[in-house]
């Protein structure tokens, strides 16, 4: 008992001055015993606020005995007597033992009036019969309890030093070393050993007391001279001076315990916290990181070049080699870290984690869902686009070559037909002219074709939202503008040639006498006209063009031609590697879903197993590298199709990210179900036979169950679920799996089940994994702290009270965990508060989830 009230304090107080002090002259013994034992009641008096100064004298009256006992039994005695008469101290004095006897002590030889008179030697052993019974008595030690024990702890406690050798409590303790190893033991940083010497025991003896008496609390019960000088000590000075050291560490040691308690608590609280903080950030961060990336792909505004769609083609692969595969890991990371989580908080027996709003592991797969679908959208538009720009620029270098090679004929056509020369022309230049403007209307009218192509080009890039269509157009304008006109001069010209021919086939006749008195003159004029008339031979100049095209056309066949074998080389060198690589990760895939669910060996075994092939497949990266950077020269090339492989490189992308996926998920599954097996005990038998039924029951091979296959699962284990006659099919739904429940003990209703849905199924996918399997069938054996134990734990640091200060917090645990509680501890409210005062009991059960930290 710590605390009293003062009325029941002032019962057991009585004025000192009416007492007798007689001393007598002892011996070393009784001196020793004398000092020792007054030192130890006042120990225990000094709680009730009182102490007494001679041992024989202050016990008479048999108030403060009857104190003491209250003090060190923690018990209330009888109402003493107030009187001063010595009927009334034998009475106080004979409540005093009789409590003491019906603590099963066999009181030898001491009555009330001996302790009454100040006989000093009952007193004394009156004393030590008390010391006995309270401070040694329960002392229990390897199977050894009172003197025996205690001797033994002393013993076990100072074995590692050398040059002490505890055999009794006499002349073992005399060199003060025992003393001092005591304290080194449990608290070195108050005694340097080192420094001590076996030859000196006074400085021994005195360093220990003082230390006791300074830091531990233990007041000096002896002098170390009446140690030193007496040949054997007194064995009961000794022993309750041990039995001092043994209560004060023994009390340290279960404030220890329970500081180490609440500090396993703490630091798994404390884990889980930043597990939890660590899981919300990356979550965010990922979110964030999804957000600006789909408008960034959903982004679909083209460019005018082939060069600027190209330069996004490659911004796109820099984001799938370098920006997205870390994104990969960090969405695999953080569905490792969630299921840690939740295993860790199920084993430490708290509540299932609930990560904020919108950052539940479904809506991060949602939201990556999404990413990939807008991702895969953009590249099909990217490779859409390029297709786009490719024939327009097929179809702009198609205008431009008919366009020059058009406006190329045409040039000087329009002098050509303005010219008057048939003003002078004879009659047989005039027919000449006649033929080479019907030759020219031929030629005329074989180009409309050619004019109608150009439009009919300009057009389609029209269509085709060609960036340069203006200058298209108006290239295609002046050409039609320019052909109307060619059109119009040469029906001019038709005209006036034939006007001029007319004329002269009539001076002809009149010259045609002439011309027979003339005819050597016409010969050769006719001769000089023929010559003439070659000069206008122009289609020579024309086929000899035509035939410097030809080598040309043959040179550009030949070239596509070395193009589409170079085109199809990279087609073959894709497709070889692409159709090793696809079956490598599907059956990859397929043998890492063997060694997780066959159970070959142990969990450890299995765990080394994924390891070794984890190893495997970041080797093969190197081969995904490689045709990453044969897909980038297909799409370079511009080859769209690949007859030699039914594998994209989409394909190939995805299978892989789901491998490095999948063999980190796996591996993490068995790290947890190997911190399950730890934690809850569960034998290498046990877990094959769970795995086994697990396995059978998972018809489809996915690692999980549904609500019918557990139930199934659970009947072949040995759970007696009832049989419904209209089903006959195994299979379970939300009712049977309830009554499933409730045929092994659970009384439940929607409440209920729906509860231990969400620690069976956490993330609401409406299947049953393995880890949840194994923790349902497991549920009851988990050794695990408690909010009680916790708050038993805490009870013990602040010293019984239903509150802890911020002192006793900052004395008894480490800086950050004291820190930790005292940011979190409400304030204490109760009746017995004090200032400063901490609500240990509500934090110790928010620490369980049974209400808010």
């Amino acid at each position: 008992m710590d605390h009293y009230d003062s009325q029941q304090t002032n019962d057991y107080m009585q004025p000192e001055e009416d007492w007798d002090r007689d001393l007598l002259l002892d011996p070393a013994w009784e001196k020793q015993q004398r000092k020792t034992f007054t030192a130890w009641c006042n120990s225990h008096l000094r709680k009730a606020g009182t102490q007494i100064e001679n041992i024989e004298e202050d016990f008479r009256d048999g108030l403060k005995l009857m104190l003491l006992l209250e003090v060190i039994s923690g018990e209330r005695l009888a109402k003493p007597e107030r009187g001063k008469m010595r009927v009334h101290k034998i009475s106080n004095v004979n409540k005093a033992l009789d409590f003491i006897a019906s603590k099963g002590v066999k009181l030898v030889s001491i009555g009330a009036e001996e302790i009454v008179d100040g006989n000093v030697k009952m007193t004394l052993g009156m004393i030590w019969t008390i010391i006995l019974r309270f401070a040694i008595q329960d002392i229990s030690v390897e199977e050894t309890s009172a003197k025996e024990g205690l001797l033994l702890w002393c013993q076990r406690k100072t074995a590692p030093y050398k040059n002490v050798n505890i055999q009794n409590f006499h002349i073992s303790w005399k060199d003060g070393l025992g003393f001092c190893a005591l304290i080194h033991r449990h608290r070195p940083e108050l005694i340097d050993y080192g420094k001590l010497r076996k030859d000196d025991p006074l400085t021994n003896l005195n360093t220990a007391f003082d230390v006791a008496e300074k830091y531990l609390d233990i007041p000096k019960m002896l002098d170390a001279e009446d140690i030193v000088g007496t040949a054997r000590p007194d064995e009961k000075a000794i022993m309750t001076y041990v039995s001092s050291f043994y209560h004060a560490f023994s009390g340290a040691q279960k404030a220890e315990t329970a500081a180490n308690r609440i500090c396993k608590v703490l630091a798994v609280n404390q884990e889980n916290e930043q597990l939890m903080e660590d899981y919300e950030k990356l979550a965010s961060d990922l979110l964030e990181w999804i957000r600006r990336t789909i408008p960034w792909l959903e982004n679909r505004v083209p460019e005018n070049t082939m060069h600027a769609m190209q330069q996004k083609l490659e911004d796109f692969r820099d984001y799938r080699r370098l920006h997205k595969p870390p994104k990969v890991q960090e969405k695999c990371q953080l569905e490792i870290n969630f299921n840690t989580l939740q295993t860790k908080l199920r084993l430490s027996n708290r509540p299932a984690f609930m990560p904020s709003e919108g950052r539940m592991v479904s809506d991060i797969n949602n939201a990556w869902g999404c990413l990939e679908q807008v991702e895969k959208g953009y590249e099909e538009w990217l490779l859409n686009e390029i297709r786009r720009l490719e024939r327009l620029d097929h179809l702009a270098e198609k205008f431009r070559q008919k366009a020059s090679i058009h406006e190329a004929w045409t040039d000087g056509k329009e002098a050509m037909l303005r010219q008057k020369d048939y003003e002078t022309a004879t009659l047989s230049e005039i027919k000449a002219l006649l033929k080479k403007h019907e030759a020219f209307e031929s030629d005329l009218a074989a180009h409309q074709d050619r004019v109608e192509q150009i439009a009919a080009i300009a057009q389609e890039l029209n269509e085709l939202d060609y960036y340069d269509s203006p200058s298209v157009n108006a290239r295609c304008q002046k050409i039609c503008d320019q052909w109307d006109n060619l059109g119009a001069l040469t029906q001019k010209r038709r005209e006036a040639l034939e006007r001029t021919e007319k004329l002269l086939e009539t001076i002809d006749q009149l010259y045609l006498e002439y011309a027979k008195r003339a005819a050597p003159f016409n010969n050769w004029m006719e001769g000089a006209m023929e010559d003439l008339q070659d000069t206008f031979i122009v289609h020579t100049i024309e086929e000899i063009q035509v035939r410097q095209l030809v080598p040309r056309r043959d040179q550009a066949l030949t070239e596509e031609h070395a193009r589409q074998q170079h085109n199809e080389r990279l087609r073959k060198q894709f497709g070889a590697q692409a159709n090793v690589i696809g079956p490598w990760i599907q059956t990859k895939m397929e043998e890492i879903g063997r060694i997780s669910i066959e159970m070959h060996g142990t969990l450890e075994d299995q765990l080394s197993h994924l390891r070794q092939y984890e190893k495997s497949i970041v080797n093969y990266k190197p081969k995904i590298d490689q045709l990453e950077g044969d897909h980038q020269l297909i799409q370079e090339a511009l080859i769209f199709d690949n007859k030699h492989t039914n594998y994209t490189m989409e394909h190939i992308r995805v299978g892989w990210e789901q491998l490095l996926t999948t063999i980190a998920r796996t591996i993490n599954e068995v790290e947890n179900q190997i911190l399950t097996r730890d934690a809850k005990g569960i034998s290498q038998e046990q877990m094959s036979e769970f795995r086994a039924s697990f396995n059978h029951f998972d018809r489809d091979h996915s690692g999980t169950l549904g609500p019918e296959e557990f139930k199934a699962c659970l009947i072949s284990l040995g759970y007696d679920i009832g049989n419904d006659p209209q089903k006959k099919t195994g299979m379970m739904d939300t009712d049977d799996f309830r009554a499933c429940l409730i045929s092994m003990g659970y009384n439940m209703g929607e409440a209920e089940f729906a509860r231990i849905m969400s620690i069976v199924d956490p993330n609401r996918l409406g299947v049953v994994t393995f880890q949840a399997f194994i923790d349902f069938m497991s549920r009851e054996t988990a050794d695990t702290d408690t909010a009680d134990q916790v708050m038993a734990s805490f009870k013990i640091l602040a010293g019984d009270k239903n509150y802890i200060t911020v002192d006793e917090l900052r004395r008894e645990l480490p800086p950050d965990q004291a820190e930790y509680c005292i940011a979190r501890m409400a304030p204490y409210s109760g009746p017995d508060a004090v200032p400063g005062a901490l609500d240990y009991m509500s934090f110790s059960t928010a620490l369980y989830g049974e209400s808010d930290l």
